[in-house]
């Protein structure tokens, strides 16, 4: 048997391979990956163990484009099918999963064509528009929560939270300006009440933050990327991030309650149909991107931590990866 995994572009994409793989390692099974060279798939999955190959074609995204530059990503996108035709051949595949986002477009449609067995994976409350496409040719759809896939290490530091002593700002992979200069504000703040912070900038600000908690005589954890996040999130008894399900789940499974800011401008506004999953259990404070303000520090240490810390740890589904595998195999 010679399985599939495509999809990515962004962290909550690549998590999602990433842990449907490790179960997948557990059988005793190496599936091969299919991504992008753009975005983030060739940073995690490089040089990653556990994959019996890897391949990053030359795909972009369609949805934000207009014009010529939507034409050409679109023919981008049928020329590598012939190349994902080849590699379906190569090791005879049968099965292919889509973790969704525009990397997964190639393998996704050269399943369908060369009439291979294919599921989708979608994180988030509200469908993304490739998988929303394809869902009618899919064996099976992997939506509920109890098929959100959260790597182990998750759960083997999960721990109670009985007070907030250290802080992470989460901006997403690639990274989040409005909660960077939520953090720039605030940091001062935090200072004065003793708080660690652990800040993840992306890219475009990391010379910036770094460059301000120098100045302003803070020893704040600041980083761009990390392929070692869980670590960061172990440390952390707080945190101010955006809202996509891969963060989540894994910061609901550490016991780490949040602030979560979604992104605006995510398709169909998904990043807060997430967040307001917790927000309306009490779980977690959600505060829209245009309206984060400096008066919400208070109301984060007015919070029952241990009691929402253990209420996150109590919700999270901890069979997800193995439960998509169990289906994907047993898929006739």
């Amino acid at each position: 048997m010679s399985i599939v995994i495509t999809g990515g572009g962004t962290g909550g994409h690549l998590v999602i391979a990433k842990a449907i793989k490790e179960e997948l390692n557990k059988r005793g099974i190496k599936p091969i990956f299919i991504g992008s060279s753009n975005g983030q798939d060739r940073a995690w999955f490089e040089d990653d163990e556990g994959w019996e190959d890897r391949y990053f074609l030359d795909t972009q995204g369609v949805v934000n484009k207009s014009g010529f530059k939507k034409i050409a990503s679109l023919y981008n996108i049928s020329k590598e099918i012939l190349k994902v035709k080849r590699i379906f051949d190569r090791y005879k595949v049968d099965k292919v999963i889509s973790v969704g986002g525009y990397s997964a477009a190639p393998a996704s449609f050269a399943a369908i064509i060369y009439r291979k067995n294919y599921f989708i994976h979608e994180q988030n409350s509200v469908m993304g528009r490739l998988n929303s496409l394809l869902k009618p040719f899919a064996k099976k759809i992997f939506q509920d929560p109890k098929y959100y896939p959260i790597r182990d290490t998750f759960f083997k530091n999960q721990r109670v939270r009985e007070s907030i002593k250290t802080i992470i700002f989460l901006g997403g992979s690639q990274g989040a300006k409005s909660i960077n200069e939520f953090a720039f504000k605030i940091a001062p703040l935090l200072k004065k009440r003793g708080i660690n912070i652990i800040h993840q900038t992306g890219k475009r600000d990391f010379d910036r933050a770094y460059e301000f908690y120098k100045k302003s005589g803070i020893d704040a954890d600041v980083f761009d990327f990390s392929k070692e996040l869980d670590k960061k999130i172990q440390k952390a008894d707080f945190a101010i991030s955006r809202a996509g399900a891969g963060t989540i789940w894994e910061l609901s499974a550490s016991g780490v309650v949040s602030l979560f800011v979604p992104y605006p401008y995510a398709a169909a506004n998904h990043q807060y149909h997430n967040a307001k999953f917790l927000a309306e259990q009490n779980l977690a404070l959600l505060v829209e991107d245009s309206k984060l303000d400096v008066d919400v520090v208070e109301k984060i240490f007015e919070l029952d931590i241990k009691k929402m810390s253990q209420a996150l740890i109590d919700l999270t589904p901890k069979d997800g990866a193995k439960n998509i595998v169990d289906d994907l195999l047993s898929a006739k």
